[in-house]
């Protein structure tokens, strides 16, 4: 019976793997036994040197008998057991993949029932408007399709039918949420082809959330329109909705009430529609900009309005809307906030900026109503954070003042610097500036004040005169006069501000007089190039800007912040740059016109051969030329110029033109008695008119003192009134007022010079050769 079963057992292998156990544990058996023997053999042999001959020949049978065995036990792994052991393998692996791959197919099935059940749960919840269920079974409808495509089986036709499918009933959903939406929340929006403005938005513009019940026993409008929210935002689709919401909301309804003064916003419950919000206009509203306070009523309304009918989830029935942790009110506010805060600063707040230091304190009204703006909105859930763009403007009013001031000003003061120059008024020494009164400087600026007034008491008893700071008197544009007023009531407004606006508001007075130092000269350089009179009017306007800069820092420094007060509060380092301009500018001119007045003497011929009739009338001519240029230019700048300014440019182009007159007469190598004489006349007529182009002044017999003064203006007059002297004189009178070179004739020319006119003028006798021994 035994060997009978063993043999059934063989024959299905497991004896074999029995008995091969068996086997091996026998042969490690053996093994161990034949290892003892062995080193007891050879510990005897070779440590107690017993003689074992015949035990040593068994112990050598037992171990080629022991190898034989484990030779055959080897053999049989080899052939036998290892085949067996891979044949078992790759059947459990066959058995393995079949069931895998039952598992996927019946995971696959459970996948298309649970899609399809939910497609049909989704459709029965269409069609009861459930569409907070539908959308949940659409995306359990989604799970299941995505678990499916993600097998790697996206060839088979089944799926591309059932992913067509998903797709169809999703438009479908979205179709019906946006009918439902179109149907409760319904916008009248004005023509696109319209002008904007707040008539044709008044007419067109405004929005009804309907939240009246229809009786049919449908949901109640607020509740249906929480569900489309819900279904929407569970679908993905609400962000792009409310994204659309917000950009209609704000173009036709927020910005407009910002913009607008003459808009206000009407909300109005109907029975049988709903809530109304509507624009409406103002005819009593005049003003072109709404006060922060109105823009900030009129939108309140508008956002409590859809806060409480649209976006409130407490006034409804329906579930919590939402995107992730965000709530619709706050999707909104982060969609809009931007640009409506934008708009309010740039359309509002920026008007709102007082213009005058005094009405800086009156600001901080707005800016409690600001901030109590924004905490409605946050408690609306508009708004999240402390602090934001639109309340860090209104609290920066300091800056922002500023900041406006100065653009105004530099605004202000480049179209004066742009206006016409020949508008003047008459500065006289009594003449002073407008200075505001300031109030008392600090402590500390007064102790300083006492100190070196002391000092200043101590050093001389003797002061300057009270006329040696003054302006000659002059005329100047009435524009700079403007611009001197604009700077120091800029300037006013910089005392007591706050140390950063009192930087900003003396550097942009220090910018005002730097724009005039690079505009002017370029914008009128034709007019100052051309006018004489304007040229005089530009640098008494630099003469007059340098004069009130000496002391217009050290007037206010006492009454600014730090670090003004320590002495950056100066203008002092303007001054040279002014007065060079001034100077350069009316260099300028009197070089145009010392030019003019030597090209109308070069028409005279050199005044030589004065007996031809047309030499003598061109030459004429030519001097007749230069003194009516002269008295033009006397007129011209007559009441506008200081007197001793005056009085030096005209004697420079007088003494230019009898200059040229006594080189040309110099080097005349041969004048004959006639044309002494004639050259004697148009001289004499010269001496006689010159003088009276001084004309400084208005009064005629004032000048009168100024022309009698005309050798301290011409260098070269009384040069010129000895060589009129010297064309009519004979040669004694010319060695007389020689008299060996003591005389006034020596003092005005040299020796070679009177030498040249005696030859020039006489003819070669003993007689001039006489005379010209005497010149020496």
């Amino acid at each position: 019976m035994a060997s009978f079963v063993a043999e059934v057992l063989a024959s299905s292998g497991k004896l074999e793997k029995e008995d091969l156990s068996g086997k091996v544990s026998k042969m490690s058996r053996k093994v161990e036994d034949t290892k003892e023997e062995v080193c007891e053999m050879i510990n005897k042999r070779y440590s107690d040197f017993l003689p074992t001959l015949q035990g040593s020949e068994d112990l050598m049978v037992q171990v080629e008998t022991v190898s034989k065995e484990m030779d055959a036990l080897k053999t049989c792994i080899e052939t036998e057991v290892r085949p067996n052991i891979h044949m078992a393998v790759a059947e459990y692996t066959k058995l393995k993949q079949q069931l895998e791959k039952n598992t996927v197919i019946i995971t696959m099935l459970g996948h298309l029932k649970e899609f399809h059940s939910a497609m049909e749960e989704f459709n029965k919840a269409l069609q009861e408007k459930k569409y907070v269920d539908a959308a949940n079974q659409l995306e359990r409808a989604r799970d299941n399709v995505d678990s499916l495509k993600s097998w790697k089986i996206s060839q088979l036709p089944l799926l591309s039918a059932i992913n067509s499918e998903l797709t169809v009933q999703r438009e479908n959903l979205i179709y019906h949420l946006g009918d439902e939406w179109k149907r409760l929340v319904i916008w009248t929006l004005p023509s696109s082809k319209g002008k904007t403005s707040s008539e044709n938005l008044l007419k067109m513009c405004q929005m009804l959330i309907h939240n009246a019940c229809n009786g049919d026993g449908e949901l109640k409008p607020s509740a249906l329109l929480c569900c489309i929210l819900q279904a929407l935002a569970i679908q993905g689709e609400l962000q792009h909705k409310i994204k659309l919401f917000s950009q209609v909301l704000l173009k036709n309804m927020l910005k407009p009430l910002v913009m607008y003064a003459s808009l206000s916003v009407r909300v109005t419950e109907q029975q049988d529609e709903g809530t109304i919000l509507a624009l409406q206009c103002l005819e009593e509203s005049h003003e072109e900009r709404s006060a922060p306070s109105q823009v900030y009523s009129k939108l309140l309304l508008v956002l409590k309005t859809l806060h409480s009918h649209l976006l409130d989830p407490e006034r409804s029935s329906g579930p919590d809307v939402s995107i992730g942790d965000k709530k619709l009110s706050a999707i909104l506010g982060e969609l809009i906030w931007e640009e409506l805060s934008r708009c309010i600063i740039h359309e509002c707040l920026v008007h709102s900026i007082p213009t005058n230091s005094s009405q800086l304190e009156k600001y901080n009204t707005v800016i409690k109503e600001t901030e109590d703006f924004e905490k409605s909105l946050k408690e609306m859930e508009y708004l999240h954070g402390d602090s934001t763009d639109l309340l860090k403007y209104a609290r920066d009013v300091n800056c922002h003042f500023a900041s406006k001031k100065c653009k105004d000003v530099i605004v202000a003061a480049r179209k004066l610097m742009t206006s016409k120059m020949h508008n003047t008024v008459k500065i006289t020494p009594e003449s002073k500036l407008r200075l505001p009164k300031l109030p008392a400087p600090s402590s500390e600026v007064k102790v300083k004040q006492d100190i070196v007034k002391e000092e200043a008491m101590m050093e001389n008893s003797k002061q300057l005169s009270a006329w040696s700071l003054r302006l000659p008197a002059c005329r100047i544009s009435e524009s700079v006069q403007q611009l001197m007023e604009l700077a120091l009531n800029t300037l006013c407004e910089a005392v007591g501000s706050s140390t950063q606006c009192a930087l900003q508001l003396f550097f942009t007075v220090r910018n005002i007089f730097q724009l005039f130092y690079d505009v002017v000269p370029t914008y009128h350089k034709e007019n100052l190039l051309k006018f004489p009179h304007l040229a005089a009017i530009q640098h008494n306007n630099c003469m007059y800007l340098a004069h009130h800069l000496l002391t217009l820092g050290h007037h206010f420094r006492s009454h600014l912040p730090n670090p003004l007060s320590d002495g950056v509060a100066t203008f002092v380092d303007m001054v040279p740059g002014f007065r060079k301009l001034g100077a350069q500018c009316f260099l300028t001119q009197l070089n145009v016109q010392r030019a003019e007045l030597l090209e109308r003497l070069s028409t005279a011929h050199n005044f030589c051969n004065l007996d031809d009739e047309d030499n003598y009338i061109a030459a004429s001519k030519a001097v007749r030329q230069v003194i009516h240029q002269l008295k033009q230019l006397g007129t011209v700048w007559q009441d506008v110029l200081p007197v001793g300014i005056y009085c030096k440019a005209m004697g420079n182009l007088l003494n230019t033109a009898i200059t040229e007159v006594i080189a040309k007469i110099m080097m005349l190598e041969d004048i004959s008695s006639e044309d002494g004489e004639h050259l004697h006349t148009l001289c004499q007529t010269i001496i006689e008119e010159g003088p009276l182009v001084f004309i400084p002044l208005a009064e005629e017999h004032k000048n009168r003192k100024y022309q009698e003064e005309v050798p301290l203006y011409v260098k070269k007059w009384s040069t010129f009134k000895e060589l009129v002297i010297v064309l009519r004189a004979n040669l004694q009178e010319i060695v007389d007022r020689w008299a060996d070179s003591k005389g006034p004739l020596a003092v005005e020319f040299s020796s070679s010079e009177v030498k040249s006119l005696i030859r020039a003028l006489f003819q070669n006798t003993e007689r001039r050769a006489v005379a010209l021994t005497k010149i020496k």
